[in-house]
C-alpha cells in the first residue's frame, strides 16, 4: 500500500529552532515556507533569506555578532523540489490570508496529508495562516512550543510539537457560514451546506447540527407548500423548538386541517410571496399574488355559496355575468368573473371590495398579464411588486381576516412568517 504523502506549510520568522524541529518530526514530503517579503519602507530583507540565502544566512544565536548557519533547507536537508517559497505582507493580514487560501486550495487535489504549522512569523502571518486553514477541510493545524523562562521566547533544545485542536473552531465557522442563507428564507440552500459539514465529535455539536438540517429541510418543504413534510420533520423537535415557534407550530397544524385551514392556507401563500419578493424573485412573488386573488375569491364562493368556480352550476349564474361552457360543458369562471360572482353572492363586504376596487384590481392583473410567468415577456421588477402588494395587504387581507374570524375558522391574525434567523443556541 503507498504510503500517503504528507506536506507542511509553515510561517518563517525570527527563529528557526522551531521549524527544524517540525520537519525533523513531521518529515514531510514537501514544505511550503510563508516568508515575509523584503520591506518597502528599509528595504530590510524579508525572512525569505533563511530559506533561499546562499552561504551562512542564519544566527545560531540572536548574541552572534554574524550567521554562522546555512538556509533551513540545508541545514534540514531538503533538496531542490522538496520546498517552494510563498511571500507574503508580514503585516497585512488580508494578503496573508489571501496567499495562503490559494496554496491550500490549489494543493488539495495533488496532496494527502497537510499540516500547518504557525509557530514563526509576524502576528499577521500566524493569524492569516489559521484563518485559511480553518477554512480549508482536512488540513491539521500545529505549533511548536515548550518550557519558557520569560514571556518573550521558547528555551531553545526545549520545542516539542504540538497539535492544535480546531474542530470546534472549524466546525462553527462552518456552522454560521451555512446558515446564513436563513436570513433570506433559503433553507434548500442552507440544507445542501449543512449535509457538507462533518459530524463533529462533541455530542452538543452533533445535537446542533442535526438540528439544524432537521429544521432546514422542514422550512424548505413548508417553503414549497409541503406542509405534510413540514409537519413531519417539525414534530421530532416539538420540544426543543416549542417555546421560540409555538405560533407556527400551531399554524401549521391548523393548516392542515380539512375544515378550518382554507383561510390560513390563503395566508401562508401571502407569506410566501413576501419571501419571494425578499429574495429579489418579483416574478415568482407577483405570480403568487394573482393566485391569491384569484383563490380568494374562489374560498368565498365555497364558504357563502358551495359553488365551485370550474363547475358552476348554470342556475347559480347571476343575471348580467355571462360564462362560457367549455368542451365538456362546464361553466368555468376565471379570477376576474370568479370576483364578480363572489360579489353578487358573498355578502355586503365582498360587493364594497368588488365596487370599491375593482377597477384597481384590473390594472394589477394587466400588469402581471405582461410578465414572462403570464403571457408576456417583461420580467418583473420590485416596482411591479411594491404597489400591487401594497395595495393587496390594504384591501384584500382586511377582508379575508373579517371573514375568517367567524366560525368555524376563528382566525383573526396573519399567521408569523418564517424564521429568517436559527437562533436555536
Amino acid at each position: 500500500m503507498k504510503e500517503e504523502k504528507t506536506t507542511l506549510i509553515c510561517t518563517v520568522g525570527g527563529s528557526h529552532q522551531p521549524i527544524l524541529r517540525a520537519i525533523e518530526q513531521l518529515r514531510p514530503d514537501h514544505v511550503c515556507f510563508v516568508c515575509s517579503a523584503d520591506d518597502p519602507a528599509t528595504g530590510n530583507k524579508g525572512s525569505y533569506l533563511q530559506i533561499t540565502g546562499k552561504g551562512n544566512v542564519i544566527k545560531a544565536s540572536p548574541r552572534d555578532e554574524a550567521p554562522t548557519l546555512p538556509n533551513i533547507p540545508t541545514q534540514a536537508g531538503l533538496e531542490a523540489g522538496r520546498f517552494e517559497v510563498l511571500e507574503v505582507s508580514p503585516d497585512d493580514l488580508d494578503d496573508v490570508y489571501r496567499k495562503t487560501s490559494r496554496w491550500l486550495a490549489a494543493r488539495d487535489s495533488r496532496a494527502g496529508r497537510i499540516v500547518a504549522d504557525y509557530t514563526g512569523g509576524t502576528k499577521s502571518m500566524s493569524a492569516g495562516l489559521v484563518a485559511a486553514v480553518l477554512d480549508a477541510e482536512g488540513v491539521d493545524l500545529q505549533l511548536v512550543s515548550g518550557s519558557r523562562s520569560n514571556l518573550v521566547r521558547v528555551e531553545s533544545g526545549d520545542e516539542m510539537v504540538m497539535p492544535a485542536g480546531v474542530e470546534a473552531t472549524r466546525f462553527e465557522r462552518r456552522f454560521r457560514q451555512a446558515l446564513e442563507p436563513w436570513s433570506r428564507f433559503a433553507y434548500e440552500e442552507s440544507l445542501m451546506a449543512l449535509r457538507t459539514i462533518p459530524p463533529p465529535q462533541d455530542r452538543e455539536s452533533c445535537g446542533r447540527l442535526q438540528l439544524a438540517i432537521g429544521l432546514s429541510e422542514a422550512f424548505a418543504a413548508w417553503d414549497r407548500f409541503d406542509h405534510e413534510a413540514a409537519r413531519d420533520r417539525l414534530s421530532r423537535f416539538r420540544p426543543r423548538i416549542g417555546k421560540q415557534w409555538g405560533s407556527l407550530l400551531g399554524t401549521l397544524d391548523l393548516i392542515r386541517h380539512p375544515e378550518r385551514g382554507e383561510p390560513l392556507r390563503l395566508f401562508d401563500l401571502w407569506r410566501n410571496a413576501q419571501r419571494r419578493a425578499a429574495q429579489g424573485r418579483y416574478d415568482d412573488a407577483v405570480a403568487r399574488l394573482y393566485r391569491l386573488l384569484e383563490w380568494s375569491a374562489q374560498w368565498i364562493l365555497r364558504e357563502e355559496q358551495g359553488i365551485d368556480t370550474s363547475d358552476v352550476p348554470p342556475e347559480r349564474i347571476p343575471e348580467g355575468i355571462e360564462l362560457t361552457p367549455n368542451r365538456e360543458g362546464k361553466f368555468q369562471a376565471g379570477l376576474f368573473q370568479a370576483w364578480e360572482l363572489a360579489a353578487r353572492l358573498g355578502g355586503d363586504s365582498v360587493r364594497s371590495f368588488w365596487e370599491t376596487h375593482r377597477e384597481r384590481m384590473l390594472d394589477h392583473i394587466q400588469r402581471r398579464n405582461h410578465s414572462i410567468l403570464a403571457h408576456g415577456f417583461e420580467p418583473l421588477e420590485e416596482g411591479h411588486w411594491r404597489p400591487f402588494a401594497d395595495w393587496l395587504e390594504q384591501t384584500l387581507l382586511p377582508l379575508l381576516l373579517e371573514r375568517s374570524a367567524r366560525e368555524p375558522y376563528r382566525i383573526r391574525n396573519l399567521p408569523d412568517q418564517l424564521p429568517d434567523h436559527f437562533g436555536l443556541g
